[in-house]
């Protein structure tokens, strides 16, 4: 019974904290670029890099590609401005230029000015 209540409260905390939990990648990200919460990089959360699931839009596969380059998992603010002059998803915006106006750098509709 009591191993059973124990099992119980850990699987029901390690849902909670799954639930409340950050990508370790979107806090470096949200940290590297504060944005306002209601525009559009504000809002997208995963989507900055990600289309669904794990598949990444083209801005996410820069970043990839960047990540690869330097052998590494893990994502640094140098990284991110080591791809900030790329224009990932061919708006003719810069990507860093995409992320100070709001705008998401993997989405060729969202640009800065529209």
């Amino acid at each position: 019974m009591k191993l059973r209540l124990f099992v119980s409260t850990v699987l029901a905390f390690g849902l909670m904290v799954g639930a409340i939990a950050t990508p370790k990648h979107q806090v470096t990200f949200l940290k590297t670029y504060p944005s306002a919460k209601d525009s559009a990089v504000g809002k997208a959360k995963c989507t900055i890099c990600h289309v669904k699931g794990k598949e990444l839009n083209v801005y996410g596969k820069d970043m990839q590609k960047a990540m690869q380059a330097k052998k590494t998992k893990d994502l640094t603010a140098d990284l991110l401005k080591s791809i900030e002059k790329l224009d990932s998803d061919k708006d003719g915006a810069a990507n860093g230029d995409e992320i100070r106006a709001g705008t998401l750098p993997g989405d060729p509709k969202s640009k800065p000015g529209s």
